[in-house]
Formats: C-alpha cells, sequence, structure tokens
C-alpha cells in the first residue's frame, strides 16, 4: 500500500492593500517553516513534510505525510490559521502515487 498523503491547497491571492515591491506571498515562508517542524510537535503524531512545496495552478500545495489521517488533517487546520494565510485552503486525501495533485478525496479546512 502507498503512502498516506494530505495535500494542502492555498489559493495565491494577493492582499487588497498590496503596495508595489511588496512580496504577494509572505505567508509561504511561515507555512514552509510550520510545516519543516511537524515532526517536533507531538500533537501532529510524527506528521512530516513529504515533499517540497509548490506552486499549482492557482495555488501554493503543501505536501503532509508520515502519520494517521486525522494527525494530517489537524496539521492542515493548524496551517491555515497561521497568520497571512489567505481564506479558501483545502486538503486533498490522497497517496505517495497519485498520478497528479488534487487526486483523493477533498477535505474542506476551517
Amino acid at each position: 500500500m502507498s503512502e498516506l498523503v494530505v495535500e494542502v491547497h492555498v489559493p495565491l491571492v494577493k492582499p487588497a492593500d498590496l503596495q508595489d515591491g511588496d512580496y504577494a506571498f509572505p505567508w509561504i515562508d511561515d507555512v514552509s517553516e510550520f510545516v519543516a517542524q511537524l515532526d517536533e510537535t507531538p500533537r501532529y503524531d510524527g506528521a512530516t513534510m513529504y515533499d517540497d512545496s509548490e506552486e499549482w495552478s492557482d495555488h501554493y500545495v503543501f505536501f503532509l505525510a508520515g502519520a494517521p489521517e486525522d494527525s494530517l488533517i489537524r496539521a492542515a487546520n493548524d496551517l491555515i490559521q497561521l497568520p497571512g494565510v489567505p481564506v479558501g485552503s483545502f486538503a486533498m486525501v490522497t497517496d505517495a502515487d497519485a498520478a497528479t495533485f488534487g487526486e483523493g478525496t477533498r477535505v474542506e479546512l476551517g
């Protein structure tokens, strides 16, 4: 059986008050740091970053694995609560053998 993976899809929405020269998505660095430290937090039962995050379509996708589904969804819900993360994020419960992103069962977060 292939490894369980939860993809967290965060919409790439530019803030309305974005000034010229400002980075539109500073939350990506904060979320990346959060995901990189998952395995240090007992609350997530050993969840880890599965693969590097990346832009896909109009979302930025973070990959979580290494724990039971409920722990991965808990981590995904906590991730979207970080400051600056846009509303409209969702998770896809899939596995490491998926041919592309966005396959599997969609889980609304929040």
